[in-house]
């Protein structure tokens, strides 16, 4: 096990900015997954860890050792690819074998560790196979074989599972976990999954343009989201954005169809733009908060969720329990703990000043 910390890295390509100063401490044993949409950053910076792609500037400190000059197969990691990256030619033994021929282990300590590493992942009957001959989930088994039997300090998975079907894409993020805290190893993995990210992660990091928006436990992010990128890309049904303008001293935000709300505290100054924010699954039904046309219903089995429009024609998500049918209006009350407040402008949370 070891310990990583990123010193301010950032990356460009020519003219085009990648990285904007990402810094980041990872504890011996923890998995952090990093998370966001296509081009925010994150394979990037785990490729810089991997030492596959050279930083702009910044370090990457492994284990307390300062890694940034090395060479990949100097930095004693292992990484997982979304392609599998596996030898066609060779059997999984072979594959899972060949990082250690190459290091020029001894063959019994080979067999060792690859037959610890096939019992572990249930593919021990596999081993003379190609991996052509090999399902998705299988051929995922062997791609994680070859970083076990490595024993690095760091694991690092760049979207493992992109390439899976949705119930194996289940089966095996459960079982990585499984693997990860059995092993004890120091661990990035990379998706664009926010139920991925959520289920692995010890903590997140959630990457938007380039930079760590956020970074937190799952559980922290979820209840409070740091902007408005982050709290609309974790959770599902997106969380729903309402403009509103702050009145009576900051304590009141008024929305568009006049509907006032009580804030927790002074959230700000008379006359500022904020945005409501209030998670599908908070919403209610009842009459005195929002009224809202109801478009079109998905049913769930025991919820379902409702695409509805606000008066001034604000797309409006809600996941409430039961079965429901039909469409027309509908009233939501929107429980007044369970709003978010951001400032309009720069999309930060805002917390009461009392």
């Amino acid at each position: 096990m070891a310990t990583l910390a990123l010193r301010d890295i950032t990356k460009s390509f020519g003219a085009t900015h990648v990285l904007h100063g990402v810094s980041l401490d990872v504890a011996e044993g923890e998995m952090i997954v990093i998370v966001g949409a296509s081009g925010c950053g994150k394979s990037t910076l785990l490729r810089i860890v991997a030492g596959l792609e050279t930083e702009t500037s910044g370090a990457v400190v492994i284990g307390g050792q300062d890694v940034t000059g090395l060479e990949p197969a100097d930095r004693d990691v292992a990484m997982v690819f979304q392609n599998y990256a596996l030898y066609p030619h060779m059997s999984v033994f072979g594959n899972m074998a060949y990082g250690l021929k190459i290091r020029g282990l001894p063959k019994p300590e080979i067999e060792r560790r690859v037959g610890e590493a096939a019992r572990l992942l249930g593919i021990e009957a596999l081993l003379e196979r190609r991996p052509r001959q090999l399902s998705g989930g299988q051929r995922q088994r062997v791609a994680m074989g070859r970083a076990i039997v490595r024993e690095p300090k760091l694991f690092l998975f760049d979207e493992p599972l992109s390439n899976l079907d949705a119930k194996l894409r289940v089966q095996m993020r459960a079982e990585i976990r499984r693997l990860q805290k059995r092993l004890g190893v120091t661990s990035l993995f990379v998706t664009h999954d926010q139920v991925e990210a959520m289920t692995l992660g010890d903590r997140l990091v959630v990457m938007h343009q380039g930079h760590a928006a956020q970074i937190a436990t799952p559980m922290e992010i979820w209840a409070k989201p740091a902007d408005t990128y982050v709290a609309g890309f974790i959770g599902s049904p997106a969380m729903n954005f309402i403009p509103a303008t702050l009145g009576h001293g900051g304590h009141v935000a008024t929305l568009a169809g006049g509907l006032a709300l009580p804030m927790p505290g002074r959230m700000g100054t008379d006359g500022q733009g904020v945005t409501i924010g209030i998670r599908p699954e908070h919403l209610r039904p009842g009459m005195g908060g929002l009224e809202a046309v109801v478009e079109l219903v998905e049913p769930l089995g025991s919820e379902a969720v409702l695409h509805a429009r606000l008066a001034d024609g604000s797309p409006l998500t809600a996941r409430l329990p039961g079965i429901l049918h039909g469409e027309g209006r509908l009233g939501l009350v929107l429980p007044l703990e369970s709003l978010h407040i951001f400032d309009a402008a720069s999309g930060r949370r805002l917390e009461s000043a009392g």
